[in-house]
């Protein structure tokens, strides 16, 4: 895995969570919900990631 790929799925996951809260109103709160876990689960990938490569350097 290189940093490319950590910082393009964390911002990735940052811009959907924004975009689940700000822009997607017609959407049920439950759907909301389960794509913010979604969005937090892809920012939490890429910080893991992020550790591991910093840990191996």
């Amino acid at each position: 895995m290189n940093w490319t790929a950590i910082v393009v799925v964390g911002i990735f996951g940052v811009m959907w969570v924004g975009i689940v809260i700000y822009a997607d109103q017609g959407s049920p709160l439950w759907m909301r919900i389960v794509q913010v876990i979604f969005g937090l689960f892809l920012l939490a990938w890429s910080v893991r990631k992020a550790v591991t490569l910093l840990g191996k350097a």
